[in-house]
């Protein structure tokens, strides 16, 4: 849609520019950055609320004309629905007035009854009034315009223009917000309601051979990832691969190990989300790796690669590099997201973040305690362990029960920030002593 806006105001002119489109609907606010320059059309970022829209205007004037009502005749119409459909329709022609003027009328005969027969609502509503009413829904698009921003690391100082997108940018308090916030006046030189639609045919001629004068006939549209893509590893952590936002096409590897020793499979788990744990994400799809060479944990090299094309076809692939064991899955899917899933689990991440970061740093350094603890107990057994001298195989061992003593029990969900700590103390002190020793084992192997 932002993409198709910018097409129906004839951005793509082969002058390079940076653009907001700010779309606020009956229903769902959504603002969106695009890059447009060189034939490519580049989807930066994208934010939004899916629960405000033009809808919210109107509830603010309804509520407004039922306390009238109630002030004036000692009524209340909240429970009375045909009233309130009523109210409802008058609330959206009064909205659409007041865009032009700065008062209007409203006259609703008849709109229920009384002890004494018919009664009637006639009222002034204002355009001050009107922006009281609403004032806190307008200041609501400002987060996701600077959510926005920040994710695409930009300034209002870099924009070029500003398109406004949905009806309810008619709004003249609305179009003087995103001018206080951008510091530009917002184009509005074609019709909200149409412009996408306008777009959108633009790009269907184009895309259906239609021959079209002007510059940008032949255009490449690039768009983001709507969420974060990751796999679980372990403690159930969900490591980021690919973050939100990136433009794609993309293509990203990274290079994982065992966590077991003689470990010959692993299952790769591949999630969508914001939250740091496999379980809080939505998990896309599950594939295995056999046939990977046994040795002890830690020593395989396991390379997993997000590939994703410009149609959002995800394919995600994992390869031990000493066997050349590869196994993969295709994901078609994922970015065909509702912007209210998007947004639900942005909240979410943003209403657990304190939450999970605490439990992801117990994870991490529960991990980091075990696999410490398996390395130095191998390397006190091999070669180099057993010419060890005596004090400092000792000092070794004391800081190996002290570590033990750290973690014993201990459950990352229930661990506090203090324990965290001392766990990673302890796994510090065990390094500083064994890390020769570890070194000599390893150059042994």
């Amino acid at each position: 849609e932002p993409t198709a806006a910018a097409l129906a105001y004839g951005l793509d002119n082969g002058r390079a520019q940076t653009v907001m489109v700010y779309d606020l609907g009956g229903g769902t606010f959504d603002v969106s950055l695009i890059q447009i320059g060189d034939g490519i059309v580049q989807v930066l970022a994208t934010c939004g609320d899916n629960y405000l829209g033009g809808d919210d205007f109107d509830a603010r004037i309804v509520d407004w004309m039922v306390e009238q009502f109630r002030a004036e005749q000692g009524i209340d119409l909240t429970g009375d629905r045909v009233a309130l459909q009523r109210l409802r329709e008058e609330a959206e022609k009064a909205k659409k007035e007041l865009s032009a003027a700065t008062r209007t009328d409203i006259h609703l005969p008849f709109l229920t009854t009384g002890p004494a027969g018919p009664l009637h609502l006639q009222t002034t509503l204002t355009r001050a009034k009107f922006e009281e009413l609403c004032a806190d829904l307008i200041e609501r698009t400002a987060l996701p315009v600077r959510n926005a921003l920040s994710d695409a690391r930009l300034t209002a100082s870099d924009l070029d223009q500003v398109l406004l997108v949905g009806g309810s940018t008619r709004i003249p308090a609305v179009q003087a917000k995103v001018q206080r916030m951008i510091g530009l006046e917002p184009s509005r030189t074609l019709n909200p309601d149409e412009c996408v639609a306008l777009g959108a045919a633009v790009q269907a001629g184009r895309l259906g051979g239609l021959a079209l004068s002007g510059a940008g006939e032949d255009l490449l549209l690039m768009d983001v990832t709507p969420l974060t893509l990751s796999i679980e590893t372990l403690g159930g952590v969900a490591t980021h691969l690919i973050e939100r936002n990136a433009t794609i096409p993309t293509r990203f590897s990274k290079v994982f190990t065992t966590a077991a020793p003689f470990q010959s499979t692993v299952e790769i788990k591949v999630l969508q989300g914001e939250r740091e744990f496999a379980k809080d994400n939505k998990l896309l799809g599950t594939f295995t790796l056999r046939g990977i060479k046994r040795a002890w944990s830690g020593v395989p090299k396991i390379e997993v690669t997000f590939d994703i094309d410009a149609n959002g076809i995800v394919k995600v692939s994992a390869k031990d590099l000493d066997t050349g064991k590869q196994q993969g899955i295709t994901i078609t899917g994922s970015s065909n997201l509702s912007e209210a899933e998007i947004q639900r689990a942005m909240r979410d991440a943003a209403a657990f973040a304190g939450q999970d970061k605490e439990r992801k740093a117990a994870i991490e350094a529960l991990n980091a305690a075990e696999a410490a603890l398996y390395r130095v107990n191998t390397a006190l057994g091999s070669k180099a362990g057993k010419e060890l001298d005596r004090d400092t195989r000792g000092k070794i061992k004391d800081a190996e029960r002290n570590l033990e003593k750290a973690t014993r029990h201990k459950k990352a969900e229930k661990m506090t920030p203090a324990e965290v700590q001392a766990v990673n103390a302890a796994r510090e002190a065990l390094a500083a002593l064994a890390t020769p020793l570890v070194t000599r084992w390893e150059s042994e192997k």
